[in-house]
């Protein structure tokens, strides 16, 4: 019979001491902010405007009003909309540490419904910024952890250098080291696919760009990545963009960037878009491949558009997993070792443990 998270608390010392730690991981990051003189802020969890990122699945309700009339609800995928509200209504640097909730993702080493998310702003600065940052919430959150040793993290045998700069490749770099192809190359829609067949994965005359793409990003480059300490993976080709800038040198590329380590990706970061048409041309596009994929349908958040539309500071911005940040921290296999209710015990599913995605 299958033992749940809170039941092992009983007689599981270290399993204790992983939740301890936790806690000092969040207070680490609530000191590391306020310190820096960010405000730490507060948004809504239920929203009727989720955000419209195409391959997200989201937790469906409703919500009934007094006057007996009912409107769909969702749970947010994130905090990133109602916290640039707040940018635009000119709160400045600010931080979240909240939960966020993405349906039908599988439930791994490093995926649970229900996560918990960390997501900081920082006005008048840019994604190079936001690189700087995360090196040193690490280096702090380490220090605390490991004083003897702050810089190495040893994660499941392997030493892992925290010291900064981090190593940084870009998209294109990146493709060239491991795939072996060019920049053009990378944006041809069927040179690219062309690629992707040859290197054995399985092509038809349905396969698009993105798809080619996403396959030798996951198989031939991501396992590259992060094996001796963190690595950003920055400046995503324009159709990545999401919710960031465009690169103004070459705008066939976009101000985005990833950090993985040790397998698992840490956060996703962004130069933001403060574009109000560029923001609701993308967001349209996204809503109608959600209709294209069969995905849950719901409105743009005209409210984001209208905050864009009266001015949103430059900014860079990211958000990290705070389960995943943990679970190296504890030298933890999986990051349900480090909840007390993971999904599976809440709602009595078989557990699994697996690592074959990030």
């Amino acid at each position: 019979m299958h033992q749940h998270n809170w039941q092992r608390l009983r007689s599981d010392d270290d399993f204790k001491a992983q939740l301890r730690l936790r806690a000092t991981v969040t207070q680490v990051i609530r000191y590391f902010f306020v310190q820096q003189g960010f405000l730490e802020v507060d948004t809504p969890l239920l929203v009727e405007n989720p955000g419209t990122e195409p391959y997200l699945d989201v937790f469906k309700t409703t919500l009934h009003s007094p006057d007996h009339s009912s409107k769909a609800g969702y749970l947010t995928t994130s905090p990133e909309l109602h916290m640039k509200k707040l940018l635009a209504a000119g709160l400045g640097n600010m931080f979240q540490i909240c939960k966020s909730f993405r349906n039908q993702e599988g439930l791994s080493d490093t995926h649970n419904p229900e996560f918990t998310i960390l997501e900081w702003y920082r006005i008048q600065a840019d994604y190079t910024d936001i690189m700087q940052d995360f090196e040193q919430l690490l280096l702090a959150i380490s220090r605390q952890l490991s004083p003897e040793s702050p810089e190495i993290l040893t994660y499941q045998g392997v030493s892992y250098n925290l010291a900064a700069p981090w190593e940084r490749i870009s998209i294109a770099g990146a493709f060239e080291r491991y795939v072996g192809i060019d920049t053009e190359t990378l944006l041809s829609e069927s040179e690219l696919i062309a690629v992707a067949a040859k290197k054995g994965y399985q092509v038809d005359d349905t396969t698009t760009w993105e798809q080619a793409f996403h396959q030798l990003l996951l198989n031939e480059i991501e396992p590259h990545l992060g094996k001796t300490g963190p690595t950003i993976l920055y400046d995503y080709p324009a159709s990545q963009a999401a919710l960031s800038k465009r690169k103004t040198d070459d705008p066939r590329f976009a101000e985005r960037f990833e950090v993985f380590m040790a397998g698992v990706e840490l956060g996703n970061a962004f130069s933001e878009l403060t574009d109000w048409q560029e923001q609701q041309t993308r967001m349209q596009a996204d809503l109608a491949e959600r209709a294209r994929l069969g995905k849950e349908l719901y409105d743009l958040d005209t409210q984001f558009i209208a905050a864009l539309k009266q001015g949103m500071p430059e900014t860079g911005g990211i958000a990290v997993g705070v389960d995943r940040l943990v679970m190296l921290f504890a030298d933890a296999p999986s990051i349900k070792d480090t909840l007390a209710f993971p999904v599976e015990d809440v709602f009595e599913l078989n557990p699994l443990h697996s690592s074959d995605d990030i």
